[in-house]
Parts: structure tokens; sequence; C-alpha cells
């Protein structure tokens, strides 16, 4: 008795230890916009475009920050081992002081009147490229949005194909347990179970893997997401319904042609190079800037000055710009030439991703069509080879491939509306109309 008491012990701790990874498992419903909202939050990408963002901003303000004062302080005091000697013209030094030492201070201020436009044209290239940083994160969360509406795709067609192919491996194994019954009473050759029974296995095997492709589709959304990889995800379908309609070809190249944020990105950087021009001719031009200053010095034995203030007016002037600023603005302009080039270039390759995604539309929008209706005749098919099969008109062979096509029509219909679906995003993706 005790021993039966202590095997009933020992079983239900070792049933209780197996649920422990059960319960430690969550289950949640998750929609495509609650995916969307929790990979905007946690998406890595997106963090570090901020902190682009934040430079460029930076950089702007350090732009701006040129055209405040220069200021500076020095001093120093210097020891003289050797005894120099001084010659002071306006009368006879006799060897000149005993000097051996020098103390001095300055300060220095500079404020910048005009430099030839630089520090203007410095701004307003800052800018540009805050704004092209700005541009960048905005086409990346885009990017991110289609990344999780394709992800979710691949989750709810691996969850539906795990309900399609259970559902017909139940109606499978009471077919062989029919078939088993049927057979020991010589109704039923063998070679009839035998067919069924390795069509069971067969579907057993597709559970398998659609039970893998669910898991690996859980563990990228719960990683894109943030949420612990074990995370059960249930997809709510309610968000994928298809639109009524659409817009035309041409309307949907326009709406790129004014949304597309990395096109957009390339104009403003044609914008910025663009005032590198405007930089690199401000070279022919002088600096002009206010300046003032103090100094105090002291050569014990020989002269101090104290308060001695100065104010004035520089100019500076670099005479090789002559013949050295042509070639920096040939550079410029070959960088803006650059720039434009990629502006068409990423012109033409808009046009063709929106040519492609909404002929892909088209495909997946006819696709549905075909394979729904692939579903009534494959029912059909099958109700009429049942009958068949149940009066000794068809093989069982008949009837299993009956079976299996009409699975494969169901899960066809399946992926192909979700396909239709990733299909019509990917064109407002390629229009910038995806948010």
């Amino acid at each position: 008795m005790k021993d039966r008491f202590k095997k009933t012990g020992l079983m239900l701790a070792f049933a209780l230890l197996g649920l422990f990874p059960l319960q430690a498992q969550q289950t949640r419903t998750l929609t495509l916009q609650e995916a969307i909202d929790l990979s905007l939050i946690n998406s890595k990408q997106l963090k570090i475009d901020k902190s682009k963002i934040l430079q460029a901003t930076a950089g702007v303000k350090e732009a701006n920050e040129a055209r405040l004062p220069e200021a500076g302080i020095s001093g120093s005091y210097l020891y003289l081992p050797v005894k120099p000697t001084i010659d002071l013209k306006a009368g006879s030094n006799n060897g000149g002081p005993g000097v051996n030492q020098v103390i001095y201070g300055m300060a220095s201020v500079s404020v910048p009147l005009y430099a030839g436009g630089k520090l203007k044209y410095g701004i307003e290239s800052a800018k540009y490229l805050e704004e092209a940083a700005k541009l960048d994160a905005e086409n990346n969360r885009q990017a991110l949005i289609m990344n999780v509406t394709n992800a979710c795709i691949n989750l709810y067609k691996a969850h539906t194909a795990i309900e399609l192919v259970k559902e017909n491996l139940g109606s499978s194994q009471q077919r062989v347990k029919d078939f088993s019954n049927l057979e020991k009473n010589g109704l039923l050759a063998r070679n009839d179970l035998l067919k069924a029974e390795l069509q069971s296995s067969s579907i057993e095997l597709t559970l398998l893997d659609a039970e893998t492709n669910y898991k690996l589709a859980c563990v990228n959304m719960n990683i894109m997401m943030g949420l612990p990889e074990q995370t059960i995800l249930i997809p709510d379908k309610s968000g994928l319904a298809l639109p009524a309609s659409i817009k035309t070809l041409p309307e949907y190249e326009q709406d790129a042609m004014q949304n597309r944020k990395d096109r957009a990105a390339v104009a403003v950087r044609k914008n910025a190079a663009a005032q590198g021009i405007k930089n690199a001719k401000a070279d022919y031009y002088p600096s002009i800037a206010f300046t003032g200053g103090y100094v105090a010095a002291d050569i014990p034995n020989f002269f101090s000055v104290y308060n001695a203030v100065n104010v004035g007016i520089g100019v500076k002037y670099n005479l090789s710009s002559l013949w050295k600023t042509k070639t920096k603005i040939d550079k410029a302009k070959a960088q803006v030439d650059q720039w434009q080039q990629n502006v068409e270039l990423a012109d033409d390759n808009i046009r063709l991703q929106i040519n492609q995604a909404y002929e892909a539309y088209l495909v997946s929008v006819k696709k549905i069509q075909v394979y729904e209706k692939a579903v009534v005749q494959a029912t059909e098919n099958y109700r009429i080879t049942k009958n068949k099969y149940d009066n000794a008109l068809s093989s069982t062979t008949d009837l299993l491939d009956a079976d299996v096509a009409l699975l494969q029509t169901k899960l066809s219909v399946t992926n192909a509306k979700a396909d239709s679906f990733l299909a019509y995003n990917r064109i407002l993706e390629a229009a910038g109309l995806l948010k």
C-alpha cells in the first residue's frame, strides 16, 4: 500500500513539474495594429534614427553658434636663466638691466561680421541635413510597418494551416478507425487500410511542419514587439480585410512622388550639396570681424604694462583662394549633379516598384477567385467520390486523392487572401502611404 502511495505521489509530482513550462508560456490575441504599435516602441532601428536626428539637430545648433563671439584668455610666466642682451636705442643700457623673468597675460574677443556668406550657407546646409535625417527615420518607420505586416501575415497563415490540417487529420484518423473495423470484418482489403494509414501519417508530418512554422513565426513576432520569446500569439484576422476598391496606377505614382520619404531625403541632400557651391564661392570674399583685447605684462627691473585695451576691425583675405576656389566649386557642382542623378534614379525605381506592386495585387485578387472556385469544385468532387466509394463505384485511392485535393485548395484560398492583403500593403508602401 505504501509503495502504491509513493508511486502515485511521484507520478503527481512529475505531472506538476510538466505543467510549469506550460504555465510559463503566455497566450495573447494579437491584432495587426497592436503588433505595429509594439514594434514601433521597441524598434532598435528607430532608436538609432532618433539618435541620428539629435546629432543632426546638434549640427544645426553648432552652425548657428559659429556666429557667436570667439573669446580667449592666455597667460605665461617665463624664467630667463641667461641674462638677455637688451639694446635700447633711446640710450645706453650698459649691458641692460638684470632681467630674468617675464610675466604677461592677454584676453581677446572676436565677433564675426562678414565671412562671404559661409555662416549663412553653413546653417542652411545643416538644416537640410537635419531634415534628411528626419525623412530617413520616417522611411525606416514605414519599412518597419511593412515588415511587421509581413510577419503578421506569416503568423496568420501558419496558424490557419494548423487549424485546417488538424481538421483534416481528425477526419483521416476517423477514416482509419472505420477502415480498420471493416478490415477486421473482412469487408476491406488490407492494402486499402494501409493507404488510409499512410495518408494519416503524411498529414501528421504536415501538421508537425505547420506547428514548427507557427512557433518560429511567434518567436519572430515576439522579438520584433519586445515580448517574451515563448509567448503564444493568436492572430486576430479582423484587421486583415481587403479594400473594396483601390486607386488607379497613375494616382499611386503621383502619391509616391509626393509622399515617398526616401525620395524626399535624396532631394533634400541635393539641396544641402547646392549650399556647398555657395560656400565654396564664399572663399572669393574676405572675412571681417570686430576684435577687442586686453594685455598686461610685467618684466621686473625693465617695464610694466597694465590696462592695455584695444578694439578694432580685423580683415582677413586668403590670396590663394584666387586660384584654389574654382576647384572647390567644381567639386561641389559634381556632388550636386550626383545627387540629381540619385533623385532621377529614385524616381525610376519608384515607378517600377509601383507597377510591380500594383500588378502583383491584381494577380492576387484573381488567384482568390480561382482558388475559391477550386474549393467549391474540390468539395463537390469529394462528395461525389465519397458517394461512389460508399456504393463500391470508386476506389480507396480516389477517395484519398479527393480528400488531399480538398485540403490543398482550402489552404490555397487562405494563403491567397493573406497574400492579397500583403500585396495591397506593398502598394501603399511603394506609394509612401503606409501608416
